[in-house]
């Protein structure tokens, strides 16, 4: 591990057993207005740098202000047909902990591994904490996980995972840093957070969840693997895949950079390559808006991350380079054929499938960005061969695709998802409260009504 993360790797097995103490220099601006939603408030977060405390009416993106959510963070994650819940009062806790990096510029604090902590009035005794998909920040899961969870009376918790943005890949100093950096910051927020729940109300959380989507959803999975003793269980929702061989996300993308330009040209065979690399059969409407907007900034995103001497001095390559470029164009990128030392660094982040706490997963059949014959498929075998399948529901949503906002764009393709977290999400509290075993793993149907709503796990 690289010298920079061993003071924050140190002090884990600390976090674990007795949390963390308030940092030194911490600051908390008192609640905008007195009222019962702040009563008896004691904004602090330990190990945090800086606090900013705020009592709202409603801590909903229905009503958060310019400054406490940011939409840029959430948009095209939610389909525009969601109607989520409103009027939820109680306080909001914005900061940062110590860090070096400073690819986050929200509130002007120019400085990563910021958070956004949630605590509302009429609290249920648990806590949800998420790291955001992508390249996103800490508001990124206001929609489709804070409003959901804040409803059912849930604290909630997130952290923009010490990096951000498509330069995440200049945080560190050997490859896969900033990804460990994701799993740190995720385990130091969830500590954190349990202390801050206790001083609020006075009592600690009686459960606590990891929960995400694409990224995030990867990063609920290394929580159960590897910090199982901060967590009660998960929800993962179209997780990211990272293994030593493949199948993983830099043998899932270069196929598709490659046929895609065929496809769209209308030559033959383009299709059927796409299909072999994992890529449904009605899916089609998908591959452009998918292709222009997400493969080729991904893939160059965390193959610079990962293996930056392919492209030699540059840094995260030639975007939309054409197939046959050769060295240094990610549309060739071969990963089977790259070095051993690549392979060990992707070890470095790699998932096991040895999860020890109750986990949940979902994913869409038409997810075109992590083909699910190539991930969430992988992953349960991963879990089962490890003989871990007694934790693990796995439902294979038919329709559904990597973000709900891709229903708005083709509704007549696939179904928004938002629906089954929220029923999966109260599966998993039932299994984990109240011992009440979920379904099976199965292909969950398209409902007979509306599309947008309904979802029977």
């Amino acid at each position: 591990m690289s010298r920079r993360w061993r003071p924050l790797i140190a002090v884990i097995p600390a976090l674990l057993a007795v949390g963390l103490l308030p940092a030194a220099g911490a600051t908390a601006a008192g609640p905008g207005a007195a009222g019962s939603a702040c009563t008896g408030q004691r904004p602090l977060v330990p190990g945090a740098e800086r606090v900013v405390s705020h009592c709202l009416a409603d801590l909903t993106t229905a009503a958060l202000p310019a400054g406490l959510t940011d939409k840029d963070d959430y948009t095209g994650l939610q389909s525009r047909t969601n109607v989520n819940p409103t009027r939820i009062p109680g306080v909001q806790l914005d900061g940062y902990f110590p860090d070096t990096s400073t690819t986050n510029t929200l509130h002007g604090w120019n400085h990563d591994s910021q958070f956004v902590i949630r605590l509302p009035q009429n609290w249920n005794g648990g806590l949800v904490v998420a790291g955001p998909p992508g390249t996103r920040r800490q508001y990124a899961n206001d929609q489709i996980i804070s409003d959901q969870v804040l409803a059912r009376g849930f604290a909630y918790a997130a952290t923009d995972k010490g990096n951000t943005g498509p330069e995440l890949y200049k945080d560190g100093e050997k490859p896969g840093d900033a990804i460990m950096e994701w799993h740190l910051r995720v385990a130091q927020l969830t500590v954190a957070a349990k202390q801050a729940v206790a001083r609020q109300y006075g009592r600690a959380p009686s459960r606590t969840y990891a929960a995400g989507l694409s990224a995030a959803g990867y990063l609920v999975r290394w929580q159960l693997e590897h910090f199982p003793e901060l967590y009660t269980g998960g929800i993962d929702w179209n997780g990211l895949l990272l293994t030593r061989d493949a199948p993983n996300l830099l043998t899932n993308l270069p196929p598709a950079l490659r046929a895609f330009p065929r496809f769209d040209r209308k030559e033959p065979g383009a299709a059927e390559e796409m299909y072999a690399a994992g890529y449904p059969k009605g899916s089609e409407t998908l591959w452009k808006p998918h292709y222009l907007g997400l493969w080729d900034s991904l893939q160059r995103t965390i193959r610079e991350e990962l293996d930056p001497d392919y492209d030699g001095a540059a840094q995260a390559g030639t975007p939309f380079c054409h197939e046959g470029t050769g060295a240094g164009c990610d549309t060739d990128y071969d990963y089977a054929a790259r070095p051993a030392a690549v392979h060990d660094a992707v070890e470095r982040v790699s998932l096991t499938g040895r999860i020890t706490r109750p986990l949940i997963t979902l994913q869409g059949t038409y997810d075109v960005l992590l083909p699910i014959t190539r991930t969430g498929d992988v992953y349960d075998k991963m879990i089962n061969d490890a003989g871990r399948g007694d934790l693990h529901r796995y439902y294979r949503v038919e329709q559904g695709t990597h973000t709900d906002g891709f229903y708005d764009f083709a509704p007549t393709v696939v179904r928004p998802m938002q629906s089954c977290f929220n029923a999966a999400f109260d599966d998993l509290e039932a299994w984990t409260q109240r011992g009440t075993t979920p379904r099976p793993s199965h292909t969950v149907p398209l409902p007979t009504g509306n599309t947008t709503t309904g979802c029977t796990l």
